[in-house]
């Protein structure tokens, strides 16, 4: 029976070349072995592998499809990006960085000997030495202590729906230095008024002194 490994590529050299065009090219409807070779312009056998490969990272969905992950990674916020694959690192990885919550940061001869406990190969077998080798390809595009930002969130503040701060020199209320973060989920309307009532019973009801 064959043995479950982490995923790797044999050619660990195409690993960042193929991430660098991922990154420049568009994102496709499917991630397919015929965009690999046309669009990316890798059509030789030592390429096929990364598809199960990001699979296994959660870049690609199972049919193809480039996953919320992928686009991710594609940001142009370098912070982002990075973040987003660590992420797919781990996925991918999970028994390694089960046995080691801190497996990025291991030497290569420390990683690799983790590797030899998982598999039962002999030190400086050929899966072991790709296994290594597409890790270490993988976290150069990969930053473990960037943090992502939440999707989908709207984040009102209370200068955003003109209320201006008491800064203590003129009389009213007293000055306690708060500020506020509301989110809220709009009603999907065109009707301008349906917001304007919004704000305005925020600001009358909830923000007033």
């Amino acid at each position: 029976m064959a043995k479950n490994y982490p995923p790797f590529m044999n050619a660990t050299g195409n690993v960042s070349k193929i991430l660098e065009k991922i990154k420049m090219a568009a994102t496709p409807e499917r991630f397919t072995q015929d965009f690999l070779a046309t669009e990316l312009g890798f059509s030789g056998g030592g390429a096929r592998p990364f598809i199960p490969l990001a699979k296994k990272m959660g870049l690609i969905a199972s049919d193809g499809t480039p996953t919320e992950l992928y686009r991710q990674f594609r940001n142009t916020n370098h912070s982002a990006s990075k973040a987003a694959m660590a992420q797919a690192i781990k996925n991918a990885y999970a028994e390694i960085f089960s046995r080691n919550e801190y497996a990025n940061n291991l030497s290569r001869p420390d990683l690799e000997g983790l590797v030899v406990e998982m598999t039962g190969l002999e030190k400086g077998h050929q899966t072991v030495r790709a296994i290594v080798g597409t890790f270490e390809a993988l976290k150069t595009f990969a930053d473990f202590k960037a943090k992502e930002d939440i999707p989908n969130t709207q984040k009102i503040k209370n200068n955003d729906l003109g209320i201006k701060e008491n800064n203590g020199k003129e009389g009213g209320g007293v000055n306690l230095g708060l500020s506020y973060i509301i989110n809220l989920v709009l009603p999907k309307t065109d009707d301008v008024a349906v917001f304007n009532a919004i704000f305005k019973s925020l600001k009358d009801h909830m923000l007033r002194n």
